[in-house]
């Protein structure tokens, strides 16, 4: 079974992409802001970047030639969600001891 958590997961596994994520938890920043954080291309954050729109977990805020990212919450906050529900689900089957047997 796919959840949007599974496809979060799978863009944040990207190492650029979660370093811009964590950039952005803190501050709102620029494309330039950024290229200067992770050293990475320009072109190469905005592919990121247009990525992580598109998925949900940035928006974006024009400021005159400039436009910021930043990070939102809830998209971050459904994935901790679904998180939760699978870490309770796997301490329901740790507690009752549940096990699949063997044919």
């Amino acid at each position: 079974m796919m959840s949007v958590g599974t496809d979060v997961l799978r863009l944040l596994a990207d190492p650029l992409r979660a370093r811009i994520v964590s950039l952005l938890a803190a501050e709102a920043l620029c494309n330039c802001h950024l290229v200067e954080e992770t050293g990475a291309k320009q072109t190469n954050i905005s592919n990121h970047l247009r990525v992580l729109r598109e998925a949900g977990l940035v928006d974006t805020e024009p400021c005159g030639r400039f436009t910021y990212y930043r990070l939102c919450p809830e998209a971050l906050e459904q994935l901790a969600a679904e998180l939760g529900e699978l870490a309770a689900a796997a301490r329901e089957v740790q507690t009752h001891q549940r096990k699949r047997p063997c044919t």
